[in-house]
């Protein structure tokens, strides 16, 4: 039984620590690893617009789009996976808050047509 949880338990503090970074030798280094980072959160991004572009398609009309309870279950999720990897849970919160934002009124504008 013991060689079976330990898997589990290792993926579990390795998810919940944050990988070390890697200190830069000046403010060029911290902008460059800063934009690499961006490209991979709009690549993200561009993948979860077309998923929610699908949840468009389960919904009958720009009214059903906005659900607030998964919303909160979006942000609750967020806060606590935040305050674990080392993240400011307000700050993760706020920057989630605008992206379902963002997402939630393109969805209802798709739904619309």
């Amino acid at each position: 039984m013991r060689s079976m949880l330990w898997p589990v338990a290792a993926a579990l503090l390795t998810a919940a620590s944050p990988a070390p970074t890697p200190c830069c030798r000046n403010l060029g280094e911290v902008r460059t690893n800063i934009d690499r980072i961006d490209d991979q959160i709009l690549r993200l991004m561009a993948e979860r617009s077309r998923y929610v572009a699908q949840a468009g398609r389960f919904k009958a009309s720009a009214a059903t789009v906005r659900d607030e309870a998964r919303i909160r279950q979006i942000l609750a999720r967020i806060r606590e996976k935040a305050a674990r990897q080392g993240v400011n849970p307000d700050v993760a919160e706020a920057t989630f808050r605008a992206m379902v934002e963002g997402f939630t009124a393109e969805e209802a504008r798709q739904v619309g047509r």
